[in-house]
């Protein structure tokens, strides 16, 4: 796997197992969504500033972008679609 699928599916990996949109991270990272959608279909190129920003807003460290797994090219289950309800 090159660098960029990597961080692209570790980037996918870690916004799904915290219930995170791609709109809400992209919003706290301060950047568009569609380019955090990019950067998880490989098609955009980051930078270190922007991963440390993503880091920061998934709670993680940089390192955790390149980190190879047992799974890693493997299917990610999406988040569930539509917006959530509102809390009372």
């Amino acid at each position: 796997m090159n660098g960029r699928a990597l961080v692209a599916w570790n980037l996918r990996r870690l916004r799904t197992e915290r219930g995170i949109s791609q709109e809400r991270l992209a919003a706290d990272a301060g950047v568009d969504r569609a380019y955090i959608s990019e950067l998880e279909r490989e098609q955009g190129n980051v930078t270190v500033d922007l991963l440390d920003r993503l880091a920061f807003v998934l709670d993680v460290a940089v390192g955790e972008f390149f980190a190879a797994s047992p799974e890693a090219g493997g299917r990610i289950s999406p988040l569930p679609a539509g917006r959530k309800p509102r809390r009372p």
